[in-house]
């Protein structure tokens, strides 16, 4: 699968070969804990505007975690304990002005298992513009139509939109979801495992939307899946025990890691 051709060396710090490309969230720093547990350490990277970034790692390593701090996930938990600074365009999340439901907004997040609600497919899709308020009919039914494009779900169910969206199947319902999130025009949207659930074909329609959407926006893409990870990222970030191992383009970091302990990991020589 992999080819190494160099030596590994062994720095004392996360390596990160990073393309200058303009930023669109910027994590410094950051350390989180649950209770007395640690789940991330000092965790220091950058994630590009309109690229899509995977994080890959064991299970149990800080990839969900790190994901759901993006949008302040962890906020409920009163257990959780935080240090360092993640930043959105320049503006730390966590400031005191930042109202994190439009945070939520900007920053959309999408589940391993479909979640739709239990209404109509068109309902789903306008529920956060009807949240939003102000929006008309018309309008409101053209947003609807772009995030089901934009979803590649609008050919599948244009003559149903008032049919339940529980009848649909499973990749069209992660699709749905999807587009439910793109319809209040997020700048941000992060995948949790979206394909794990689904059959083959399913899992290829969520890889080709990954790879069409980073023309609107930046998407960070959490996978166990290192094949898809390959196909769909162009930056990947291996994790292990909460900590930062290895960042970098895709390309390189699959065919030619700097550590060893990428090398063992996505080689399968390491669990």
């Amino acid at each position: 699968m992999s080819v190494f051709s160099t030596p590994h060396p062994a720095p004392s710090g996360p390596i990160i070969d990073f393309d200058r490309e303009a930023s669109c969230l910027e994590i410094e720093g950051l350390t989180l804990a649950y209770g007395d547990k640690p789940a991330l350490r000092d965790l220091t990277l950058r994630i590009p505007r309109h690229r899509v970034t995977a994080f890959i790692g064991p299970s149990g390593c800080g990839k969900s975690t790190l994901l759901r701090a993006l949008n302040r996930l962890h906020d409920l938990n009163e257990e959780v304990r935080r240090e360092g600074r993640i930043r959105l365009e320049g503006e730390d999340i966590h400031a005191p002005e930042v109202a994190v439901a439009e945070l939520r907004r900007r920053v959309g997040m999408v589940f391993q298992a479909p979640n739709p609600f239990p209404m109509s497919i068109y309902d789903n899709v306008a529920f956060g513009l009807r949240l939003q308020g102000g929006i008309r009919k018309r309008q409101m039914d053209d947003i609807v139509e772009w995030a089901l494009q934009s979803a590649a779900l609008w050919e599948e169910v244009k003559d149903r939109l008032k049919s339940s969206a529980w009848a649909l199947s499973g990749g069209q319902q992660q699709r749905l979801v999807i587009a439910r999130t793109l319809a209040v025009r997020p700048e941000v949207l992060l995948l949790d495992e979206p394909a794990s659930a689904l059959d083959p074909i399913s899992t290829l329609k969520i890889e080709e939307l990954i790879r069409n959407l980073k023309s609107q926006l930046t998407l960070v893409l959490v996978t166990h899946n290192m094949q898809q990870a390959a196909r769909v990222s162009d930056y990947t970030a291996f994790l292990q025990q909460g900590e930062l191992v290895e960042y970098g383009s895709t390309d390189t970091l699959f065919t030619n890691p700097r550590l060893r302990r990428t090398e063992n990991y996505i080689t399968g020589r390491m669990a």
